[in-house]
Protein backbone atom coordinates (compact mmCIF):
# COMPACT_ATOMS: atom_id res chain seq x y z
CA UNK A 1 0.00 0.00 0.00
CA UNK A 2 1.63 3.31 -0.73
CA UNK A 3 2.48 5.80 2.00
CA UNK A 4 0.48 8.38 -0.04
CA UNK A 5 -3.16 7.11 0.53
CA UNK A 6 -4.98 6.13 3.49
CA UNK A 7 -5.29 2.10 4.26
CA UNK A 8 -9.86 3.16 3.31
CA UNK A 9 -8.89 4.41 0.50
CA UNK A 10 -6.62 1.76 -0.45
CA UNK A 11 -9.23 -1.08 0.21
CA UNK A 12 -11.48 1.09 -1.68
CA UNK A 13 -9.40 1.64 -4.83
CA UNK A 14 -8.99 -2.35 -4.87
CA UNK A 15 -12.64 -3.40 -4.57
CA UNK A 16 -13.22 -0.91 -7.10
CA UNK A 17 -10.41 -2.89 -8.99
CA UNK A 18 -11.51 -6.61 -8.38
CA UNK A 19 -15.18 -5.35 -9.68
CA UNK A 20 -14.08 -3.81 -12.53
CA UNK A 21 -12.10 -7.38 -13.47
CA UNK A 22 -14.66 -9.77 -12.65
CA UNK A 23 -16.98 -7.43 -13.98
CA UNK A 24 -14.91 -8.00 -18.02
CA UNK A 25 -16.26 -11.84 -17.51
CA UNK A 26 -19.83 -10.16 -18.23
CA UNK A 27 -18.69 -9.37 -22.01
CA UNK A 28 -18.37 -13.71 -22.72
CA UNK A 29 -21.92 -13.91 -24.00
CA UNK A 30 -21.95 -17.37 -22.18
CA UNK A 31 -20.35 -16.05 -18.85
CA UNK A 32 -22.96 -13.34 -18.97
CA UNK A 33 -25.94 -15.58 -19.71
CA UNK A 34 -25.27 -18.43 -17.02
CA UNK A 35 -24.92 -15.59 -14.91
CA UNK A 36 -28.54 -13.99 -15.52
CA UNK A 37 -30.22 -16.59 -15.09
CA UNK A 38 -28.10 -17.89 -11.57
CA UNK A 39 -28.72 -13.71 -10.90
CA UNK A 40 -32.78 -14.17 -11.34
CA UNK A 41 -32.88 -17.25 -9.98
CA UNK A 42 -31.37 -16.71 -6.83
CA UNK A 43 -34.25 -13.35 -6.50
CA UNK A 44 -36.49 -15.59 -4.46
CA UNK A 45 -37.50 -18.08 -6.75
CA UNK A 46 -35.37 -20.59 -6.33
CA UNK A 47 -35.60 -20.56 -2.49
CA UNK A 48 -39.39 -20.61 -2.66
CA UNK A 49 -38.71 -23.83 -5.19
CA UNK A 50 -36.84 -25.33 -2.94
CA UNK A 51 -39.04 -25.21 0.44
CA UNK A 52 -41.96 -26.55 -1.97
CA UNK A 53 -39.46 -29.39 -3.09
CA UNK A 54 -38.50 -29.71 0.78
CA UNK A 55 -42.35 -30.45 1.88
CA UNK A 56 -43.54 -32.64 -1.19
CA UNK A 57 -40.69 -34.78 -1.06
CA UNK A 58 -40.92 -34.84 2.95
CA UNK A 59 -43.90 -33.84 3.61
CA UNK A 60 -44.88 -32.63 7.23
CA UNK A 61 -40.75 -34.28 8.64
CA UNK A 62 -40.03 -31.02 6.13
CA UNK A 63 -42.39 -28.26 7.76
CA UNK A 64 -39.70 -27.66 10.95
CA UNK A 65 -36.47 -26.58 8.62
CA UNK A 66 -38.64 -24.56 5.91
CA UNK A 67 -40.62 -23.00 8.50
CA UNK A 68 -36.87 -22.21 9.88
CA UNK A 69 -36.01 -21.38 6.44
CA UNK A 70 -39.15 -18.78 6.31
CA UNK A 71 -38.08 -17.24 10.09
CA UNK A 72 -33.86 -16.81 8.80
CA UNK A 73 -35.90 -14.91 5.61
CA UNK A 74 -37.41 -12.67 7.70
CA UNK A 75 -35.02 -11.51 10.13
CA UNK A 76 -32.45 -11.11 7.32
CA UNK A 77 -34.92 -8.89 4.98
CA UNK A 78 -35.55 -6.99 8.40
CA UNK A 79 -31.49 -6.53 9.09
CA UNK A 80 -30.96 -5.95 5.31
CA UNK A 81 -33.67 -3.33 4.65
CA UNK A 82 -32.17 -1.21 7.52
CA UNK A 83 -28.12 -1.41 6.38
CA UNK A 84 -29.29 -0.96 2.98
CA UNK A 85 -31.19 2.17 4.07
CA UNK A 86 -28.49 3.28 6.57
CA UNK A 87 -25.20 2.62 4.33
CA UNK A 88 -26.62 3.93 1.10
CA UNK A 89 -23.54 2.95 -0.78
CA UNK A 90 -23.84 3.61 -4.70
CA UNK A 91 -23.50 0.23 -7.13
CA UNK A 92 -20.35 0.04 -9.12
CA UNK A 93 -21.58 0.56 -12.19
CA UNK A 94 -23.06 4.08 -10.68
CA UNK A 95 -19.31 5.04 -9.91
CA UNK A 96 -17.13 3.72 -13.03
CA UNK A 97 -18.78 4.14 -15.92
CA UNK A 98 -16.08 1.35 -16.92
CA UNK A 99 -18.73 -1.12 -15.12
CA UNK A 100 -21.09 -2.45 -17.30
CA UNK A 101 -24.55 -3.37 -15.81
CA UNK A 102 -25.55 -6.44 -16.83
CA UNK A 103 -29.07 -7.07 -15.08
CA UNK A 104 -31.38 -4.21 -12.90
CA UNK A 105 -30.88 -4.28 -9.78
CA UNK A 106 -33.94 -4.81 -7.15
CA UNK A 107 -32.93 -1.74 -5.34
CA UNK A 108 -31.02 1.10 -5.20
CA UNK A 109 -27.93 0.69 -2.99
CA UNK A 110 -24.96 -1.67 -2.95
CA UNK A 111 -24.34 -2.91 0.36
CA UNK A 112 -24.29 -5.74 1.63
CA UNK A 113 -25.23 -8.02 -1.67
CA UNK A 114 -28.79 -9.28 -0.41
CA UNK A 115 -28.69 -11.89 -3.09
CA UNK A 116 -25.44 -13.28 -1.67
CA UNK A 117 -26.98 -12.67 2.20
CA UNK A 118 -29.89 -14.77 1.68
CA UNK A 119 -28.26 -17.55 -0.49
CA UNK A 120 -26.17 -17.95 2.52
CA UNK A 121 -28.19 -17.74 5.01
CA UNK A 122 -30.94 -20.28 3.26
CA UNK A 123 -27.84 -23.07 2.51
CA UNK A 124 -26.65 -22.61 6.26
CA UNK A 125 -30.36 -23.67 6.88
CA UNK A 126 -30.87 -25.95 4.44
CA UNK A 127 -27.88 -27.91 5.18
CA UNK A 128 -28.49 -28.10 8.90
CA UNK A 129 -31.78 -30.11 8.10
CA UNK A 130 -30.51 -31.84 4.75
CA UNK A 131 -26.67 -32.08 4.84
CA UNK A 132 -27.36 -33.96 1.44
CA UNK A 133 -28.47 -30.88 0.06
CA UNK A 134 -24.45 -29.70 -0.10
CA UNK A 135 -23.87 -30.69 -3.55
CA UNK A 136 -26.43 -28.52 -4.39
CA UNK A 137 -26.42 -25.88 -2.99
CA UNK A 138 -22.93 -24.61 -2.45
CA UNK A 139 -21.88 -24.10 -5.04
CA UNK A 140 -25.13 -22.78 -6.42
CA UNK A 141 -24.53 -20.42 -3.42
CA UNK A 142 -20.81 -19.27 -4.75
CA UNK A 143 -22.53 -19.08 -7.51
CA UNK A 144 -24.91 -16.38 -6.83
CA UNK A 145 -22.05 -14.48 -4.98
CA UNK A 146 -19.85 -14.26 -7.94
CA UNK A 147 -22.32 -13.15 -10.21
CA UNK A 148 -23.47 -10.09 -8.10
CA UNK A 149 -20.39 -8.78 -8.88
CA UNK A 150 -19.79 -10.24 -12.74
CA UNK A 151 -23.41 -8.64 -13.55
CA UNK A 152 -21.51 -5.07 -12.20
CA UNK A 153 -24.27 -4.50 -9.28
CA UNK A 154 -22.10 -4.98 -6.37
CA UNK A 155 -18.59 -4.98 -5.85
CA UNK A 156 -16.61 -7.57 -3.85
CA UNK A 157 -17.11 -6.50 -0.03
CA UNK A 158 -20.49 -6.27 -0.75
CA UNK A 159 -20.65 -9.64 -1.43
CA UNK A 160 -18.04 -10.40 1.59
CA UNK A 161 -20.33 -8.75 3.78
CA UNK A 162 -23.39 -10.72 2.74
CA UNK A 163 -22.14 -13.58 3.48
CA UNK A 164 -20.76 -12.47 7.01
CA UNK A 165 -24.07 -11.61 7.94
CA UNK A 166 -25.90 -14.38 6.26
CA UNK A 167 -23.78 -16.69 8.24
CA UNK A 168 -24.22 -15.04 11.24
CA UNK A 169 -28.04 -14.83 10.88
CA UNK A 170 -28.41 -18.16 10.60
CA UNK A 171 -25.64 -19.42 13.09
CA UNK A 172 -27.67 -17.55 15.11
CA UNK A 173 -31.35 -19.03 14.24
CA UNK A 174 -29.69 -23.07 14.73
CA UNK A 175 -28.96 -21.80 18.49
CA UNK A 176 -33.62 -21.46 18.79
Amino acid sequence: MPRSISRQQWLTEQDEAWCLRMNQASRIQWIRTAFCVISRLSDGVFWYALMIAMLLFRGQAAAHAVLHMAATGVACTLLYKWLKTKTTRPRPYQRNRAIQLVAAPLDEYSFPSGHTLYAVAFTVVALYHYPVLAVLLLPLTVLIAVSRVVLGLHYPSDVLAGVAIGLSIASLSLLF
